[in-house]
Parts: structure tokens; C-alpha cells; sequence
């Protein structure tokens, strides 16, 4: 009898052990934020605290423009014309850097979506890979604030963009009207969360830690 049960409990704990180990998901965070807001700062911060892979569109473009890739090459032809490049290329590329990266913990996107299209699409492309977006983390700030601390940065980056508050608020209107459709998208999935983006950039973190840690 004791050898029946013992054999019995062996196969019991075999079979709890197998049915309790989990393969970890990946942390896939689309981050928002207004110019001026900090975002290229936090985004830093978070893919080295999480181990993401911070994957902007902007650097994407440019790389593979200045690699002369097939995508690059692709996209060119769209922009040379001043026509928008189209969402099925850009999510291609997006799709090229998170095959380059399997063993990522996660990616932290940004710049992309900016549409829903492009939004579904994401959804789409990360279902195939048995995936999806964890959360979408807004940096939150008043837009007279934003514009008084680019036209600050604009004293010292030469930028031009940063130097004419018409053309920043003008930034801001097209920021608030594109995203507005994607905050109503993102909030349908309950994976919305906004973040006051106003502080020093330690307290910003350790707000956006605060939601991720729990997700």
C-alpha cells in the first residue's frame, strides 16, 4: 500500500508541476507622448529596467533608408513623392525587427500605431506570433506647459521645429486629434492607462514602473 500511494503521489506532483509551469508572456507596450513630453527619455529608462526592445519608427525608416533595403527602397519611393507611406510597409519592417529579436522579454513601440488601422494591424501581426499589447501608456501633460519647455529647448537645440510656437501648437493639434481615436481603441480593450508626465524624470518612471509591475 505505502508503495502504491507513494507511486500514486509521485504521479499527482508530476502532473501539478507540468500543468503550473507557464511560459512567461512578453511585456509589449505602445508608449504616447506629446513632443516635449519625455518620452524618448522614459523609453529608454523602461527598455533597460524590462529588458524591452525599444522600436521606434522614425530610427526604423532611417535605417532602412540608409541601408538601401528592399523596405527602405519601398518606402522611398512613397516619400520622394510626398505621399504617406503605406501601413502594410511600415508593419512590415515592424514585423522584420521583432523577428531579429525572439528572445526579447518584450518590445516597448513607439511612434506606431498612429492610426486604428495601424493599430489592428499591430494586433494582427502580434496574434500570429501568439502575442498581443500588454498596455498603451500615455505621458500626460498640459499642452502650455509642453509648449514653454520647447520653445526652452529650442534655445539650444537649434531645431527649428522647437523655435515657432505656432508651428509647435499646430504639433500638438494634429497629436491630439490623431491619437484621440486611438485612446477610445486601446480603451475598448481595457489597456489604456494615462500617467502624469509632469515631474522630474525619476518621479515619471516610477509612475510607469508602477503600472507595468502590475500588469
Amino acid at each position: 500500500m505505502m508503495c502504491i500511494n507513494f507511486q500514486n503521489n509521485r504521479k499527482t506532483n508530476k502532473y501539478n508541476t507540468a500543468t503550473t509551469l507557464k511560459v512567461k508572456k512578453m511585456i509589449n507596450i505602445v508608449l504616447f507622448g506629446k513632443p516635449g513630453a519625455g518620452k524618448g527619455t522614459q523609453a529608454e529608462f523602461l527598455k533597460d529596467k524590462y529588458n524591452l526592445v525599444h522600436l521606434s519608427t522614425g530610427d526604423i525608416f532611417r535605417f532602412n533608408i540608409k541601408n538601401d533595403t528592399e523596405l527602405g527602397r519601398l518606402a522611398k519611393t512613397y516619400m520622394d513623392k510626398g505621399d504617406l507611406v503605406p501601413d502594410a510597409v511600415t508593419i512590415q519592417m515592424l514585423q522584420s525587427e521583432v523577428d531579429k529579436n525572439p528572445q526579447a522579454a518584450g518590445f516597448l513601440f513607439d511612434g506606431f500605431p498612429r492610426t486604428i488601422a495601424q493599430a489592428e494591424a499591430l494586433d494582427t501581426f502580434l496574434v500570429s506570433k501568439g502575442e498581443e499589447i500588454t498596455a498603451t501608456i500615455a505621458l500626460d501633460a498640459d499642452d502650455e506647459i509642453l509648449v514653454q519647455r520647447l520653445l526652452e529647448r529650442g534655445k539650444t537645440s537649434g531645431r527649428p521645429d522647437d523655435q515657432d510656437e505656432e508651428k509647435i501648437r499646430n504639433r500638438y493639434q494634429e497629436y491630439n486629434e490623431k491619437t484621440a481615436p486611438l485612446i477610445h481603441f486601446y480603451e475598448g480593450q481595457n489597456k489604456y492607462y494615462a500617467v502624469n508626465g509632469i515631474g522630474t524624470i525619476q518621479e515619471i518612471t516610477e509612475r510607469l514602473s508602477l503600472i507595468i509591475d502590475k500588469l
